[in-house]
């Protein structure tokens, strides 16, 4: 599924201007529970109106760094600032300008949906003669205001994940932090919510996002971080994370099993050969000159009956970054 993204460029963590507060700068940051080592040095910066992605197998310490931004986790050591405040010493700066939608939507089942946005407009402060008007106004964003007396016991994973992304950003906040925000929706739910993040960064917001879904972060976001055992394993836009780590895939079917696969191997630009049967697949680091190699090799010793030349999946990378599968 392809989703339209816009062109702007965003600075790289080297370019940011000094007039520029980043919307994350984490520093140095480490977490230990006993002698577990759950969050081990990380410094990653985070730029105002991205939607960053953060990535990791179970375990890795993703879950732990985002309650640490979020002021809900205490760090052994090293800093995180929101946007300018430092999380440990300006909590409630940080809370009037974050907006978050866990895993666990966290709604009140048995009220509307217009009570539970309600609650959370008093929770945050909301004037009373602006409340009604920005329920309304929310409630028709995320398209559920023929829904607004409804229990929301009633309702659909879709429908739930859109009210909690809207009662999120109710009190109009500057970063959105999202965990699996399409886990267990249809594909119909998942496109409308992937538009409006989209659409939250073409109003300047900035939206960090936790994802088991490869696809999702390759459409949505204009960085990515793999984290892996608590440290910091690579940090690009995912197409630069494509061609830094995994070079191009060319696949071949051949009339028999070939013998030549150490001499494919030493040529350079090569980064890897596996061979199933009649079938190689051989990870480069540019395909523009090495083909006509692999092809001249191959050749020698059997019929090739077809050759493919793809792009490596993000999920390819993340394989070759951290060992594991991000989703089992």
């Amino acid at each position: 599924m392809k989703v339209a993204r816009s062109n702007a460029t965003v600075p790289d963590q080297q370019g940011m201007t000094s007039t520029q507060i980043p919307a994350i700068a984490i520093q140095d940051l480490c977490k230990s529970f006993g002698k577990f080592q759950a969050v081990d040095h990380l410094t990653l910066t985070v730029q105002q109106g991205e939607v960053f992605g953060l990535l990791g197998p179970n375990g890795s310490g993703k879950t732990t760094t985002i309650n640490m931004i979020s002021g809900l986790t205490v760090p052994t050591s090293g800093s995180v600032k929101v946007l300018g405040y430092d999380v440990r010493h300006n909590a409630r700066e940080v809370r009037q300008i974050l907006g978050a939608v866990p895993q666990e939507t966290a709604l009140y089942e048995e009220l509307s949906a217009w009570a539970n946005m309600d609650f959370h407009a008093d929770l945050f402060g909301i004037p009373v003669r602006e409340k009604k008007q920005r329920i309304n106004d929310m409630l028709a964003i995320v398209q559920l205001t023929d829904r607004k007396n409804s229990r929301v016991s009633d309702f659909s994973g879709g429908m739930k994940r859109r009210l909690a992304l809207g009662r999120a950003l109710l009190h109009d906040p500057k970063l959105v932090y999202l965990d699996e925000p399409t886990l267990g929706i249809d594909v119909q739910a998942r496109r409308a919510i992937w538009d409006y993040i989209l659409k939250l960064r073409s109003q300047g917001k900035t939206v960090l996002i936790t994802t088991n879904y490869l696809e999702e972060a390759q459409a949505l976001c204009d960085r990515l971080a793999i984290i892996d055992h608590g440290k910091l394993i690579a940090v690009d836009t995912p197409d630069h994370l494509k061609q830094s780590y995994g070079g191009s895939v060319v696949e071949l079917e051949t009339a028999h099993v070939i013998s030549a696969i150490d001499k494919i191997q030493a040529l350079e630009g090569i980064k890897e050969v596996k061979q199933e049967n009649a079938h190689l697949t051989i990870t480069t680091q540019g395909t523009g000159n090495v083909v006509p190699h692999i092809i001249n090799i191959v050749s020698q010793e059997s019929e090739i009956r077809a050759i493919t030349i793809r792009e490596p999946e993000l999920d390819e990378i993340f394989l070759r970054l951290t060992g594991t599968a991000l989703r089992d």
